[in-house]
């Protein structure tokens, strides 16, 4: 018997009630299944969702054959009737950085061709993995692009096509896929298969920023944030640009110039040092230390 996915119906559902259908005890951890939930199972590139069941806190949720079991820490009744509360908190930022991997993608793949091959959303970071090599600039237009589809808040929907429908369909698709396909759609940035949760319009995402980008097998990996997680990172960039430009007494704009010229001067005083210390040793008749 499948369990009923809440978050496929609404993906803000916080809070629900549901049946403990059954519950296993293994290496002192307890797995249960219910008949309905809310609770987003690993995934798709998405972590699972956290929370707790009638105050018994979710460490996982993993989903086996149509089945979606929740780790917790102690036994729950079969039979009984549980309270579900996730932490949203941490749903909507994953709603917010798997809606802005979908915009980047999506753009990456119109404009230039490339796949998204591999995508992870850490604890930290999202990394996405193109099957092509973007340049600073191109990746910089990218990022411009994506945050215009944030400010157009359009809107994300959710379908599912039949199988005639698909095939005359432009979507992105990591792998075959069988059987009921769910496709999210982000107006005119993206179509792509995805079981994850998503924001409702763009507007939420509120900002994308791209990172870094590396060589990867070919192709880049790109690290991304999106969201509150994104205007975290910018804060705490620019606290420390703050602070550096006030320690070398530049604005902030100049302060990675100043940075340059430091170095620079570093380099020129290392140098001279090195020289005057062979004068030295020259004078006393002493052998040149390396």
């Amino acid at each position: 018997m499948s369990t009923t996915r809440l978050f496929d119906q609404d993906a803000y559902l916080g809070e629900f009630e549901a049946t403990v259908e059954r519950s296993v005890c293994e290496g002192g951890m307890y797995r249960v299944l219910l008949d309905q939930t809310a609770f987003f199972p690993e995934g798709g590139g998405q972590p699972a969702d956290e929370g707790t069941l009638d105050g018994i806190f979710v460490t996982d949720v993993q989903e086996i054959d149509g089945e979606i079991w929740h780790t917790v820490e102690a036994p729950l009744e079969p039979g009984k009737t549980v309270v579900g509360k996730l932490d949203f908190e941490k749903r909507f930022s994953n709603m917010q950085n798997h809606c802005g991997e979908h915009i980047v993608s999506g753009i990456v793949h119109r404009i230039y061709g490339f796949n998204n091959v591999g995508f992870h959303m850490g604890s930290d970071v999202i990394t996405v993995d193109f099957d092509g090599v973007l340049t600073e600039e191109q990746l910089y237009d990218v990022e411009q692009e994506a945050n215009k589809a944030v400010l157009r808040n359009v809107p994300v929907t959710i379908s599912y096509p039949s199988k005639e429908e698909l095939e005359t369909m432009d979507y992105r698709s990591k792998k075959e896929i069988e059987g009921q396909v769910r496709i999210v759609t982000i107006e005119g940035c993206d179509s792509c298969a995805c079981c994850g949760t998503h924001v409702a319009k763009t507007g939420e995402i509120r900002l994308i920023k791209i990172l870094s980008a590396q060589k990867y097998k070919g192709g880049v990996r790109v690290t991304m944030l999106s969201g509150e997680k994104a205007y975290a990172d910018y804060c705490l960039k620019h606290i420390n640009t703050l602070g550096i430009a006030r320690l070398l007494s530049v604005k902030p704009e100049e302060a990675g110039d100043a940075v340059v010229r430091l170095k620079q001067k570093n380099i020129e005083m290392k140098k001279e040092i090195k020289q005057l210390k062979k004068e030295l040793y020259a004078l006393q008749g002493a052998p040149e230390r390396k």
